[in-house]
């Protein structure tokens, strides 16, 4: 189960750090798209977005439909929630570790000042 939560992950983030590939999800964020329309609006060749939305399609990130002669693209339903999830964990660790960090700084400040006044 980890190893499939992690090769999830893997895809997912390999999708996401191409900046058109990025750019694809917030154009869908408005709403769906063929993927000629994409093409058109990143100036990519049809089969360069299709690889593009393959990709996106198969990280889960993406949903294509085959409408006449149009595939549409439009949002995967919860597709970033595995990895906002493990993003906030990490967040949450990094947190923890500044506010420790806070408060040996605010100790030393606390020295210092004591110390100082001594003298």
């Amino acid at each position: 189960m980890v190893q499939q939560s992690a090769a999830r992950l893997d895809v997912s983030f390999a999708a996401l750090s191409d900046p058109t590939r990025r750019g694809v999800l917030e154009h869908l964020g408005r709403g769906e798209a063929s993927i000629t329309d994409l093409a058109q609006r990143f100036g990519m060749t049809l089969t360069g977005m299709k690889k593009h939305v393959s990709l996106l399609e198969e990280a889960g990130l993406v949903i294509t439909q085959k409408v006449g002669r149009v595939r549409l693209c439009r949002l995967q339903d919860g597709g970033l929630e595995a990895e906002a999830a493990w993003i906030e964990r990490y967040r949450q660790r990094w947190a923890l570790r500044f506010d420790a960090l806070d408060d040996v700084v605010e100790d030393l400040k606390r020295r210092e000042d004591r110390d100082g006044r001594k003298e």
